[in-house]
């Protein structure tokens, strides 16, 4: 499987840096429309979407493809790409520098490969998750191919921990940390993964806002709570493209204690 392996890097490098230098062309510079679940889409992500699509259907005979733009419901393949091209489509619009092209690989429903490549700061994250798979993957993180790992520190007002905008409710007066708000939920996990920060929720991620990050965060130690609808294993026949799934990351299990009391009153979403 090593020779697999380094192909769906190698393509998932190459193709987020092609797709990523035609995005900067549009940074910023486009209008978005309001879709009918509230989010955001705009030319790009349109055009994105389908680039995306296109290569890995020239390169991955057999493989099925999910993605936020095209096709949304998970195929009855035993390998599913799951594509988001632009998480954080707000932040693009607005000329915000926080964005990120998400493509997941997922093994009979289960997320085994991620990559993140967010072209306005020059960084890409990557990892492998075997899990219970069965397949020779190995089990590693990387941020610009260097290991990450998530933090063993204790909460403190010094550390960081990332919300979404719905789920502002958990800031109150002794909340063990500061907060910060990034606007793209698989950057927010992903700062998790690499330690910058404690802890992040996320009250209506779809599965293509996770299936990467999910890989990346598990591979660097970082601990996965699903609040409501476990994301995986994905269901062949699903349509995914109205479920949502709330989650709290952290850096590890033992501060699930600390955090989960300033979650109740969420705003939790299905």
């Amino acid at each position: 499987m090593t020779d697999f392996w380094t192909t769906v890097l190698e393509f998932s490098q190459v193709t987020s840096a092609k797709i990523g230098n035609q995005l900067l062309e549009y940074f910023g510079q486009v209008q978005a429309d309001e879709k009918a679940d509230g989010s955001l889409v705009t030319q790009a992500d349109t055009w994105a979407d389908k680039a995306i699509r296109d290569a890995i259907a020239a390169n991955f005979n057999g493989h099925g493809i999910l993605s936020e733009e095209g096709e949304k419901v998970f195929p009855d393949n035993d390998w599913c790409w799951v594509i988001d091209p632009i998480d954080g489509t707000t932040n693009f619009t607005r000329g915000i520098p926080i964005w990120s092209i998400s493509i997941g690989l997922l093994y009979k429903g289960m997320p085994v490969f991620g990559y993140i490549y967010l072209p306005t700061l020059n960084q890409s994250f990557h990892g492998y998750w075997e899990g219970n798979s069965g397949l020779a993957a190995p089990t590693d993180a990387f941020c610009n191919n260097q290991p990450i790992f998530t933090s063993n520190d204790a909460p403190s007002h010094n550390h960081f921990f990332n919300v979404c905008s719905r789920s502002r409710s958990v800031i109150q007066k002794d909340f063990p940390c500061k907060i910060r708000m990034l606007g793209a939920a698989s950057y927010n996990f992903l700062m998790v993964a690499n330690s910058a920060v404690l802890g992040s929720i996320e009250a209506t991620p779809k599965i293509w806002d996770i299936a990467a990050a999910w890989v990346i965060l598990k591979a660097a130690g970082g601990c996965w709570k699903s609040l409501k609808l476990q994301p995986f294993p994905a269901s062949p026949g699903v349509d995914y493209s109205h479920i949502s799934f709330p989650t709290l990351v952290l850096s590890r299990p033992e501060l699930i204690s600390v955090f989960e009391p300033f979650l109740k009153d969420v705003e939790i979403s299905l």
